[in-house]
């Protein structure tokens, strides 16, 4: 009889047994499913910061290109201000590639007011197949923006820095308006790290973009 009790009972906890052990497998996949989906935001998330560092790196290297075209003080002052750098959309494109990169794709690339990029994008691959019906089609998508902050100015040689008081002598000679060599130097860059001097002539000597325009994601 004692038996045939324990065979019962053992007959009558096998099912619990299998659907404890069928809801904890369910929630083994749910968790993987929503960890999929963590993954694919984070993943929307990198392509994001990634594609708007792109489009303002290129977008500094497009007002270096305008230093190049040719010496003048005042449009120099508007490029190191961030003001004539060409079409700012047009460095959307180097957004898309950096996306694609990521296996994203942009959504939407504004160029706000200077200086920055705020670029959207969406992972191309779904979260995939999992118990949660909600998760299986949906991708990650993020936003991110990425600012250029000038890191020079443009300067006479010889003209004290602009944190001193004018000199109370008489004023020094306009360096931009001797006829000598030095004429080609009448100008320099005064930078973060170091100065530079402008020489007209071999503009191919500027520093690189990353020393006149420093790019960082903005803070979130």
């Amino acid at each position: 009889m004692t038996s045939r009790r324990l065979r019962g009972d053992r007959g009558q906890a096998f099912p619990v047994y299998i659907t404890v052990v069928a809801g904890l497998l369910f929630l083994a996949f749910a968790y993987f499913a929503v960890g999929q989906a963590a993954v694919k935001r984070n993943d929307a998330g990198t392509a994001a910061d990634a594609a708007a560092l792109a489009a303002a790196q290129d977008y500094r290297d497009r007002l270096r290109g305008k230093l190049l075209d040719g010496f003048d003080p005042v449009l120099w002052k508007d490029v190191l201000d961030g003001l004539r750098g060409g079409a700012a959309a047009a460095s959307c494109t180097a957004a898309d590639t950096l996306a694609a990169r990521n296996d994203a794709s942009v959504e939407s690339c504004v160029p706000g007011d200077w200086p920055g990029y705020t670029v959207s994008v969406r992972t191309n691959a779904t979260a995939g197949k999992s118990v949660i019906a909600a998760t299986e089609n949906s991708k990650g998508t993020a936003k991110a923006t990425a600012v250029i902050e000038p890191r020079c100015r443009i300067e006479v040689n010889g003209a004290p820095p602009v944190s001193e008081p004018p000199s109370t002598g008489s004023p020094s000679p306009d360096p931009s308006s001797s006829t000598g060599g030095e004429d080609k130097k009448a100008y320099r860059l005064v930078c973060d790290k170091r100065d530079f001097d402008v020489d007209p002539g071999r503009l191919d000597l500027l520093p690189d973009a990353a020393d006149l325009f420093a790019v960082h994601l903005a803070k979130k």
